[in-house]
């Protein structure tokens, strides 16, 4: 059957959702489609269930933490299918209020998986939409490892929806995905290790406080193996992983072995090569308006995107607001990635915005470095956190904030005042000089300056 649309949206995240609902808004004819229930990654398979078990895992620590500080009595531990059911009251209701949702607004809504059919033409099923416009918001998914027994890994996806877990746990890489999610495991009482190919944990995050970071972890409980290649899996009664670190090979048993390596554009399927639409590994390559360098019916928005965003839920939503924008006045609008906080929910949280060092001595500008250990301070101190650190980088004479780096008790909230502070173009002057509630987590950025 053949249907004709102004705007036909591939993807039903936080980037499809909103083009679709902010172009019907505006009078057009739209369509969506996915071929997973409505809601994208961030509501079902990411950011939002995985914050339940992250806080169950600081909740668990923090009574561990105050054990004869003032607290007493029998240990906490997690439930880990009771945690289950009430992470689902999260999820479960998404696809469903999503519907509901297309439905008022007037949005065609389509289930399957979808491919190009032409420039301006997308297949689903028996359906063939044809639009004046297509939009492809449909994320990222684990990387291809190229490695014998690679079917034996458990995706992100996958852990997330486990009733139980077993006893011995391996997370291949050190990105978000596997410190979050050992961190809550080992809580849980799981024998857990992280094998990671690099000499750093987090990449994209300053080394002085990853190193901070990895000393936590390891005193947590957590067996981290950096510099180690994960070269195979097999399943022999358990699974077995194989490994190579600095030419020494080397074996790790264990129940479960979890994909935290890293994620790729999710294009597989979608026959971008039938609409003449540029790609390359990292994404669909795309314009300064985030639209197709190769054809310009078709625009891109979040982590399917070649852009130089982070995959991250507010990168995304960014995205989506470019897109709608562009869409309907024209291309006069362009994202910023230059200001995007990121936070890791480990126990103690780390956090960043800004730039790292290596990147504000690569781009010209002259800066006062200030790192402190702040493990003694009052606020860790106060809730048990051994490992807490910050840095900043203050551009020399007007003193403009180049890039915060946070680690500790309120990090992941913290950051967000630092994120509008340089956003806003103040100087430490004048963020220092701003007054805090005390004693919050905010009041501490007048010690850092």
């Amino acid at each position: 059957m053949d249907q004709q649309f102004d705007l036909v949206v591939i993807g039903t995240g936080v980037a499809g959702s909103t083009v679709a609902k902010q172009c019907r808004t505006a009078g057009w004819e739209v369509a969506i489609i996915d071929s997973r229930p409505f809601g994208g990654t961030c509501a079902l398979r990411g950011c939002n269930p995985k914050k339940v078990l992250v806080e169950m895992a600081e909740l668990v620590d923090w009574n561990r933490r105050m054990e004869g500080r003032g607290i007493s009595g029998q240990q906490v531990h997690i439930d880990w299918q009771a945690m289950t059911r009430f992470q689902k009251t999260f999820t479960e209701p998404i696809p469903a209020k999503r519907e509901q949702e297309y439905m008022e607004a007037g949005i065609a809504m389509f289930h399957g998986p979808a491919c190009f059919a032409g420039e301006n033409a997308v297949q689903v099923g028996g359906d063939r939409l044809s639009g004046r416009y297509i939009l492809v918001a449909t994320g990222a998914t684990p990387a291809t490892l190229g490695i014998p027994g690679e079917e034996h890994l458990t995706t992100s996806d996958q852990f997330l929806e486990l009733e139980t877990l077993p006893a011995r746990i391996v997370f291949v890489g050190g990105g978000y995905i596997s410190l979050e999610s050992a961190h809550t495991c080992v809580r849980a009482g799981v024998q857990v290790q992280i094998l990671h190919e690099k000499a750093q944990l987090l990449e994209n995050f300053d080394p002085d406080l990853v190193a901070c970071l990895t000393r936590a972890t390891r005193e947590a409980g957590i067996d981290v193996h950096l510099n180690t290649a994960v070269k195979g899996i097999e399943k022999s009664g358990c699974l077995v992983v194989h490994t190579s670190s600095d030419g020494r090979k080397q074996t790790f048993e264990a129940d479960l072995v979890v994909h935290g390596a890293s994620r790729m554009p999710n294009t597989a399927g979608l026959e971008l090569e039938k609409a003449g639409v540029k790609y390359e590994k990292k994404g669909i390559t795309v314009n300064e308006y985030l639209q197709s360098v190769s054809n310009p019916a078709v625009y891109a928005a979040g982590d399917v995107v070649d852009t130089p965003g982070a995959q991250l839920t507010p990168v995304a939503a960014m995205d989506a607001h470019v897109v709608a924008r562009n869409l309907l006045e024209g291309n006069h609008h362009k994202p910023d990635y230059s200001l995007v906080p990121s936070v890791v929910f480990t126990v103690p949280r780390l956090s960043m915005v800004g730039l790292l060092e290596e990147a504000a001595l690569e781009q010209g500008f002259k800066f006062e470095t200030c790192y402190q250990d702040a493990s003694d301070w009052n606020s860790p101190r106060q809730v048990g956190i051994k490992h807490s650190a910050f840095k900043l980088l203050l551009e020399a004479g007007s003193r403009r904030i180049l890039g915060a780096h946070l680690l500790g008790h309120h990090a992941e909230e913290v950051i967000n005042v630092f994120a509008i502070a340089m956003r806003a173009g103040l100087s430490a002057d004048d963020i220092q000089q701003t007054l805090y509630g005390y004693p919050t987590g905010a009041s501490d950025i007048i010690k850092m300056l």
